[in-house]
């Protein structure tokens, strides 16, 4: 055992009830009505393409008014909401703060992974 594995482990996915999954996972759960997608990134960021079938729900507004967020998440029921980013790093913030709400989460990481998995990517659809 590492002497840093206990502070180590405060950080962890776990720690926080947050598990990591692959993008190829991600689309099994959505695939099988398990699980949502979600986009965190801001809506200038969305052109530069995002997953397919993701929601497009911005951190700001996790964080803010909720807006978007609450109605989203009135009806998302016991699905998990997988969350992703550009990096993972936000999508990993979102995941945390809801999953301290009591939602079920994952952090599917960034938009990079979901292409290097050569999984589907389109334009978002405007909605403002």
């Amino acid at each position: 055992m590492n002497i840093l594995d206990p502070i180590l482990s405060l950080f962890s996915p776990a720690a926080s009830g947050v598990r990591r999954v692959a993008p190829a996972e991600a689309v099994q759960l959505v695939t099988e009505g398990r699980a949502v997608l979600i986009d965190v990134r801001e809506a200038d960021e969305w052109e530069s393409g995002v997953a397919q079938p993701a929601a497009l729900l911005p951190l700001s507004d996790l964080t803010s008014a909720r807006r978007i967020w609450k109605p989203f998440l009135d009806q998302v029921g016991g699905r998990e909401i997988i969350l992703y980013c550009r990096s993972g790093s936000r999508s990993g913030h979102a995941a945390r703060l809801l999953a301290a709400e009591g939602f079920k989460t994952a952090n599917a990481g960034g938009l990079s992974d979901w292409r290097r998995a050569g999984l589907p990517i389109g334009k978002p659809e405007h909605r403002r």
